[in-house]
């Protein structure tokens, strides 16, 4: 399985760059047009070049961002969902199938904070990490050098990708229509108050966590 494993990330790496898919997805600008000539093919490819680059590095928010400004917002949701749980899929295996001993070494103790958390309230905790946190290769890396199952990781993240990429789906061409004509001062409040939710957000969910482990 290993091996498969291997050959498989292998297999698509090579692919992709072959394909030239690093490079225009590396750069926001050309993701559109380089979609846009793929045809019915755009799909599969964003699909694939998400799950193939994000675990290794290329952010995720390029694509969910990318995605409601190429596509109707329920093709743009389905695409990102679709991407997304491909990726965290990738992500997790390799850490757990293929190079559990050398990744464990790289995860930070943000997400090592969480190992008791996990082991008590498995599904609970993935979601929480993956609605707040989202899709950082680290998680993917911590998920799979966990005890938590392969079903509970991938139930638990779909959950908690379900609010956040549905909303970035939705809103996502909105937002960016307006904020092009929006004044200085509506950059400044929002960016306050953004803030001001992701701390008390944290807050709580923080809160929520600690409850599962006995102090």
């Amino acid at each position: 399985m290993r091996i498969a494993a291997v050959a498989a990330v292998a297999v698509g790496l090579v692919v992709a760059q072959r394909l030239g898919l690093f490079e225009v997805f590396s750069e926001p600008a050309r993701i559109k047009q380089a979609l846009v000539e793929l045809g019915p093919w755009g799909y599969a490819a964003f699909v694939a070049a998400y799950a193939a680059l994000q675990p290794f590095g290329v952010p995720g928010t390029i694509f969910i961002l990318a995605a409601p400004l190429i596509w109707p917002w329920p093709v743009a949701f389905a695409l990102s969902m679709a991407g997304t749980m491909a990726a965290s899929v990738v992500g997790f295996s390799f850490a757990r199938f293929v190079a559990r001993d050398w990744v464990s070494k790289l995860v930070p103790a943000r997400f090592r904070a969480y190992e008791e958390a996990l082991e008590k309230r498995a599904f609970f905790t993935v979601f929480m990490l993956r609605f707040i946190f989202w899709m950082p290769p680290m998680l993917h890396v911590f998920f799979g050098i966990s005890q938590v199952r392969f079903q509970t990781h991938f139930w638990g993240s779909l959950a908690g990708y379900f609010l956040p990429l549905l909303g970035t789906a939705y809103f996502g061409e909105k937002v960016f229509d307006a904020m092009r004509e929006a004044p200085a001062w509506v950059w400044i409040g929002l960016g306050a108050v953004f803030i001001t939710v992701v701390v008390l957000f944290w807050r709580f969910t923080r809160r929520s966590l600690q409850k599962v482990i006995p102090s």
